[in-house]
């Protein structure tokens, strides 16, 4: 698949848009939602967008919902609020969506590889948890990723909380200032539930490699690179 490393995109047709990677983390100003890795950059203007944003479909089909179309959308069509069906995050602007099923996908979460291999096991992506999440002590809804061995489970939306988590108490021991920078770049990892008495000892047990290569994946980028990084926000 070619990738342009210069494009011109709609929502901000006044500047070019360059390929760029970066290991400092970002908010996505299409879907709302953190990124790491490849973006499209504005080298004018604070404006990023996931790659899977900036490239998005028109539509795409998904193996968890057989039968369905899912469109792109810029905003979604409905005028009350909706949530992710895979990470259970709030849907601000850029969405998948399909018309006759009402299920919506952010484009990233659209995009979760089926499959992940931290070097030690393999990790597949289901649609429900048959046991209970690592982190949050639940079966609730919402996509998760489970190890061949089934030892470790963990929900999308409890990764997304365990690394905004971990990059506050990381900022916290430097700079204050970088907490608060860090919260309003990023709020769309906020606002996901939360099981307070499961934490501690069970969210010590997710292998850290497992831990870090789900994260990634979830910013956009599931490479070893990216994997390595996160290691330094999660450890």
């Amino acid at each position: 698949m070619r990738i342009d490393k210069e494009i011109i995109h709609p929502i901000h047709p006044q500047h070019k848009l360059k390929l760029v990677y970066t290991e400092t983390p970002f908010k996505c100003d299409g879907c709302k939602e953190a990124g790491i890795g490849l973006k499209y950059a504005c080298q004018r203007c604070e404006f990023d967008l996931h790659k899977t944003c900036a490239v998005a479909p028109a539509t795409i089909n998904h193996p968890f919902y057989k039968g369905c179309e899912f469109e792109f959308k810029y905003k979604h069509p409905g005028r009350e609020m909706r949530i992710c069906d895979a990470c259970r995050n709030d849907v601000v602007e850029f969405v998948y969506h399909c018309k006759g099923c009402g299920f919506d996908m952010h484009p990233c979460c659209a995009n979760l590889p089926q499959a992940l291999d931290d070097g030690e096991r393999h990790l597949y992506l289901y649609l429900k948890l048959s046991s209970s999440c690592h982190h949050c002590g639940g079966k609730g809804p919402g996509w998760s990723y489970r190890s061949q061995c089934k030892t470790i489970n963990l929900h999308v939306s409890c990764a997304k909380e365990l690394l905004v988590e971990s990059w506050q108490a990381m900022h916290l021991k430097v700079d204050r200032n970088k907490v608060r920078e860090m919260q309003t770049r990023i709020p769309g990892l906020k606002g996901t539930s939360k099981n307070q008495h499961a934490r501690g000892g069970k969210v010590s047990q997710i292998a850290g490699g497992a831990a870090r290569l789900i994260v990634s994946a979830i910013l956009g980028d599931p490479t070893a690179i990216i994997s390595a990084v996160i290691g330094g926000f999660l450890s």
